[in-house]
């Protein structure tokens, strides 16, 4: 099995592309627990509206049993060009949903993501380079898990239960259960929570 020395063109490609850190590590540092996934149940607008998120998603059991047949992981960091003021950061689902928040706080709030959302996209297409340059090296059943829920539809077509986008839907990271503040913090890559000036969201690519 190759070591983690062997992917240091994906290191240099991923920062290349634009991402501001990228680290191979182990498969087996990643922390996968299963209490990551209620933060999809509790409070995310997606839950259950996209077949890339739970419960459609594999669930951190059947995740833990696939990245056990993986040697290797890349961990990629980026850097969003959003920001909101820290009150703000801190109560960021209040004011972009409740009818009742302040105006001020509410556009403020919906800046934030609509930047966010936006620079996704890059993140997405950038996460899928990398696959597709692990997978032409010969790892090939390299495969991206990105940061956030899928944004490729308007609506997702769950109620047909069939994607429209097979080949560049991706699953985040978080719906599996990864605890990606645990694993970048034991791989040297902390993530700062709550968030300060540009939030700088992770996202992860299976190798090998």
């Amino acid at each position: 099995m190759s070591g983690t020395d062997d992917f240091g063109y994906l290191e240099k490609l991923a920062r290349d592309l634009g991402a501001v850190d990228a680290k191979v590590i182990p498969a087996d540092r990643v922390f996968v627990e299963d209490r990551v996934v209620l933060k999809c149940r509790s409070g995310c607008v997606g839950y259950g509206k996209k077949l890339t998120c739970p419960p459609h998603a594999p669930t951190p059991a059947e995740f833990r049993k696939i990245l056990g047949e993986y040697g290797h992981v890349m961990l990629v960091k980026f850097r969003s060009p959003a920001s909101a003021s820290g009150d703000v950061v801190r109560s960021i689902y209040k004011y972009w949903l409740d009818p009742a928040a302040p105006g001020d706080k509410k556009r403020e709030a919906s800046k934030f993501w609509a930047d966010y959302f936006e620079y996704s996209k890059t993140m997405h297409g950038i996460m899928l380079e990398l696959e597709k340059a692990a997978f032409n090296r010969g790892n090939t059943f390299a495969l991206a898990l990105v940061n956030g829920s899928c944004r490729l539809c308007e609506k997702c077509n769950v109620e047909n239960g069939i994607c429209l986008h097979p080949t560049q839907a991706r699953i985040p990271e978080h719906a599996v259960g990864i605890n990606m503040k645990k694993t970048a913090e034991q791989a040297g890559m902390g993530l700062k929570f709550p968030v300060e000036g540009h939030p700088e969201p992770m996202a992860v690519l299976l190798i090998d």
